[in-house]
């Protein structure tokens, strides 16, 4: 049993999205759902909810098609407030294309609103 809850759900969603399947669930946990609710306000899932299953919960993801690759980023380095441009040249492929979701004492963000904010934070997952 895995306890990368995170690196689950990641390779879930991304098997699930390249088999053109439209709905996967994955474990619960308070970070995935951070996640989803990023991955849903930027168009990458159409919905998703929570199912309790007893065994701490389960979450139904209604996939759109969207997602070309996503996963974990580890180590999950720190980044300061003025590498951002820098950051996201590793991980996606181009200016306005994806998103990575980033730690920050504001709470769980992507690097565009860190960049707004001008904070920084550690890095998660990405999604383009």
């Amino acid at each position: 049993m895995s306890l990368d809850l995170l690196g689950d759900a990641m390779n879930t969603i991304k098997t699930h999205e390249n088999a053109g399947v439209e709905e996967c669930s994955v474990r619960a946990s308070k970070l995935v759902g951070e996640i989803l609710k990023l991955f849903k306000e930027h168009g990458y899932v159409k919905e998703y909810s929570f199912k309790d299953d007893g065994k701490g919960g389960r979450y139904v993801i209604k996939l759109g098609g969207h997602i070309n690759d996503c996963g974990v980023i580890k180590p999950r380095v720190p980044v300061k407030k003025g590498e951002w441009a820098k950051v996201e040249q590793m991980h996606i492929p181009g200016v306005g294309v994806g998103i990575i979701v980033v730690s920050t004492p504001l709470g769980v963000v992507t690097n565009r609103e860190a960049q707004e904010k001008q904070i920084g934070g550690r890095l998660l997952a990405f999604v383009y």
